[in-house]
């Protein structure tokens, strides 16, 4: 699929008891998920969340659903995300599910995801992510858990009360933001007449938020009441358009993409939806001349330079790669994902110590990406450091879910290591998961 060829993405392993193993994804893409910080921070401060980090992440699933495992994320397919059609019915989206946190719902849940800075730690949550993502309730294991409970029991079906609370909550955040209720209402009409539906035809939205007639009256009435304290947010409305702009242009045909490249009304948008589909159909010239025109229109979007970056490297054009990413990085130097990409640069360019660096500080300020460790590993090995090369293949293997793989790696590190070192220790941390987990089989 060419928005997962083109973005950053993170394996998530699903366990499942009488299907094959369904993978999930992460699309990772700075821009997306900066834009929905965006549409998303005057909800999540009218929650009382805007002082704590809560990351909006996308799933690729063209499925609608979206959902919480834990107090700092919360995971939208991107299927749902296509079918918004403005700001106010993402918002009412991310209001629900930011009342579903406030409300205490996820503290009745008996999983514990372990909000931990290690691979093993972070392939446990995506692995409850991907089990989430998928809607099927029969799912369980979520190996790197080690979880008796099915996915369901555990915590992704919410009840009707949970439900109700939720709405009235999120309706309030809404009213407070400034935000359109009748974007609630919006998205309710689109599950409409799912319960009559049997389980495997519902939307996953429809399973883990049980809908009722009740339920969508009183949030028609909620809405009334809340009618006129909208306001125009002319932040919201962009990035909305810009987050919904780019992921329908790696999602759909280019000649698709084209046809429709303007319809945000927003010239930079536009550029930027032709320089995605022009680089699908491998024409780097009018990409990237398309990404500039953009960045003409807004100068000093790291965003931007990160796409030319990526339109370059992906033609094989190593240095004018690595020079777009350096600019990025000097804009955005806190961003994990423009830092992994930089450095991803650097290692093509045969500048690997340099890598190395900004591949760490991506690692450290955001571990889910694999493609970061798969990175960091050639670099070691490149220098000759097997122990180091072997201990981030050893974790990007745990945050995958393959944790006997993992635990092979692991071991050689902890062999090649110096005992007691930062290194050894998360070595130790990746064997004691592998070994968990094998003896839970």
């Amino acid at each position: 699929m060419h928005l997962v060829r083109f973005l950053m993405v993170a394996a998530m392993l699903v366990a499942t008891l009488a299907a094959p193993a369904r993978a999930a994804t992460l699309l990772r893409d700075p821009d997306i998920e900066h834009a929905l910080e965006q549409v998303a921070a005057p909800v999540l401060k009218a929650a009382g969340l805007g002082s704590t980090r809560v990351e909006i992440l996308v799933v690729d699933d063209r499925t609608l659903n979206a959902f919480v495992v834990d107090q700092s994320h919360i995971f939208i397919h991107s299927g749902l995300l296509l079918k918004m059609q403005n700001a106010a019915m993402l918002q009412a989206v991310l209001a629900h599910e930011a009342a579903h946190i406030t409300n205490g719902h996820l503290a009745r849940r008996p999983v514990n995801l372990r909000n931990a800075r290690t691979a093993a730690g972070i392939g446990a949550a995506l692995a409850a992510a991907a089990a989430v993502a998928s809607g099927r309730g029969e799912i369980a294991g979520l190996g790197a858990l080690g979880a008796a409970n099915t996915a369901q029991r555990m915590f992704f079906v919410h009840t009707r009360a949970e439900e109700n609370a939720a709405d009235q909550s999120g309706m309030r955040y809404l009213a407070a933001a400034g935000a359109d209720p009748q974007g609630m209402v919006a998205v309710m009409d689109i599950f409409r007449g799912q319960e009559v539906l049997s389980a495997s035809r519902q939307d996953p939205y429809a399973r883990t938020h049980p809908l009722s007639r009740d339920r969508y009256r009183v949030v028609q009435r909620l809405a009334q009441g809340y009618a006129g304290q909208q306001r125009e947010d002319a932040t919201a409305n962009y990035w909305f358009q810009r987050a919904k702009g780019k992921l329908s242009a790696f999602q759909r045909a280019p000649k698709w993409t084209l046809n429709r490249a303007g319809e945000s009304g927003y010239a930079d948008i536009k550029a930027m939806r032709e320089a995605a589909a022009y680089h699908q159909q491998a024409d780097m010239t009018r990409a990237v001349a398309a990404i500039d025109r953009a960045l003409a229109a807004r100068p000093g979007d790291p965003y931007y330079q990160e796409l030319k970056g990526q339109i370059l490297i992906e033609s094989r054009q190593f240095q004018a790669a690595a020079n777009a990413y350096a600019v990025a990085v000097k804009q955005a130097p806190k961003n994990a994902l423009i830092l992994g990409a930089y450095g991803r640069a650097l290692l093509a360019t045969g500048q690997t110590q340099a890598a190395i660096k900004y591949l760490q500080q991506s690692y450290d300020r955001d571990g889910r990406d694999p493609r970061v460790l798969r990175d960091m590993a050639q670099a070691y090995a490149q220098l000759g450091n097997t122990g180091m090369a072997s201990l981030v293949t050893a974790e990007r293997y745990a945050m995958q879910g393959r944790l006997s793989d993992a635990g092979i790696h692991a071991k050689r590190a902890s062999d090649l290591l110096p005992r007691g070192s930062t290194g050894w220790r998360r070595a130790q941390d990746v064997l004691a998961a592998a070994e968990r987990a094998a003896k839970e089989k």
